[in-house]
């Protein structure tokens, strides 16, 4: 049976409308008795029909990874996004995980830039850390697009004080790289590297590449690099996620 199938037999149900009801007006809803992929299923359905960012919290990583393992299959990826905790193990400061990282800033800069409606799958721990404010993500925040006038200098001294480290080939986030009129850079607001080519202090293009070939991949027309926002020396005041 296809997701079609099943999509048109939820419909049928009253336990959908009064869902949809009741979330239309701002009310709690409590449905038990929910088991396997079902709950993936009404969060589908609820998504398309309010149009909104939903956020499913799981009890722990794992349950989550099984919930988003469901979304993907259904939604796509485009408009669903993982937010893990930023920790290796819960609460151990010290040992952050860049990808995990990366994840957080992606989910934050996209409701920040109030992009299309997302469907986002976490869990209490990854909940339980602080973030910095929607303010202070602006203040660090560099936006480039094609045809801006700026100077690759200008940009070598905001990535150092973005704490990016300037290496011969980027391969992970938090890096960048100058090459004459070429920059490159890694940050944590894309899963992917961005190549800037400047003709003099104007950008005349802007691409993703793949780091293992650093080979040229998309075009794109402009881009957002942020900095770590996770990072330990980080002094602006921190908030809950919600």
């Amino acid at each position: 049976m296809d997701y079609s199938s099943i999509a048109t037999v939820l419909k049928q149900s009253s336990l959908q409308d009064k869902m949809h009801a009741a979330l239309a007006a701002s009310k709690n809803v409590h449905a038990k008795g929910i088991v396997g992929s079902y709950l993936s299923f009404l969060m589908v359905e609820s998504f398309n029909k309010q149009a909104k960012t939903h956020v499913l919290i799981c009890n722990d990583k794992e349950e989550a990874a099984y919930h988003l393992n469901d979304l993907e299959a259904v939604l796509g990826k485009q408009s669903l996004l993982f937010y893990p905790g930023s920790y290796r193990r819960p609460y151990q400061i010290e040992e952050v995980d860049n990808a995990n990282v990366l994840q957080r800033a992606e989910v934050l800069n996209r409701i920040n830039n109030k992009k299309d409606p997302l469907v986002l799958v976490t869990y209490p721990d990854a909940l339980f850390e602080k973030v910095v404010t929607k303010k202070a993500i602006e203040k660090n925040t560099l936006k480039i697009k094609n045809g801006d006038q700026l100077s690759i200098d200008f940009i070598n001294e905001v990535l150092f004080e973005y704490q990016f480290h300037r290496v011969d080939f980027v391969t992970e986030p938090g890096e960048f790289s100058v090459r004459g009129g070429i920059v490159d850079v890694f940050s944590f607001s894309h899963d992917e590297p961005f190549r800037v080519e400047f003709f003099g202090d104007e950008v005349d293009s802007i691409r993703t590449f793949d780091v293992a070939s650093q080979l040229s991949t998309n075009k794109v027309n402009k881009i957002t690099i942020i900095p770590n926002i996770e990072h330990k020396t980080q002094v602006e005041n921190r908030v809950p996620f919600f």
